[in-house]
């Protein structure tokens, strides 16, 4: 029981530390800018990580690199706590459960912003943040709404990306797991 609480913990630390990182890479690979609360929460959540990673892993080709090798530690961490819990220690272990980890949060992540965005499509479209989170959702969104059209003014592509993006959670898990 010990172990499952201590796990819960760790989990829950190093996924809302690596979602912020990831949220932070990917506005600045995308060049969204958010709003003056959501980037002083991002920035002083993650600073402490990321400048010092940033002497090191300097910015290349416009992106955040430091931010996105931030979550990769954090998932790497988080991994390293359950499989030291369990005691089947093995290094190709970790890393493969690191990388599902890691994809795993990726596609949350952006199963969460689209359910953020079709929530303040329906409630609020005009809502401070909708711009942000619609700017955010753009890249993945672009190419499903240039093949799917609305069907009588309802757009359907959030219920197509939805689905795109749980049968990419489900290969990653099918192709990652039996490797370990």
């Amino acid at each position: 029981m010990l172990y499952s609480v201590l796990s819960l913990i760790v989990e829950t630390i190093c996924g809302v530390l690596a979602g912020v990182l990831l949220l932070r890479f990917w506005m600045q690979a995308i060049r969204v800018r958010p709003p003056s609360s959501i980037s002083q929460f991002l920035y002083q959540t993650t600073d402490w990580l990321v400048k010092p990673l940033r002497r090191v892993l300097p910015g290349v080709g416009g992106y955040d690199w430091a931010s996105f090798i931030g979550a990769v530690l954090f998932a790497v961490i988080s991994t390293v706590f359950d499989i030291w819990m369990t005691f089947s220690f093995a290094p190709h272990t970790v890393f493969l459960l690191a990388l599902l980890r890691l994809i795993q949060w990726i596609l949350y992540g952006f199963i969460g912003l689209l359910i953020i965005e079709v929530i303040f499509s329906w409630v609020n479209p005009q809502a401070p943040l909708a711009p942000f989170v619609r700017a955010l959702n753009e890249p993945l969104m672009r190419p499903l709404r240039r093949v799917i059209p609305p069907l009588g003014g309802i757009d359907l592509s959030p219920l197509v990306a939805f689905l795109l993006l749980r049968v990419a959670l489900f290969l990653a898990t099918a192709l990652i797991v039996p490797l370990i």
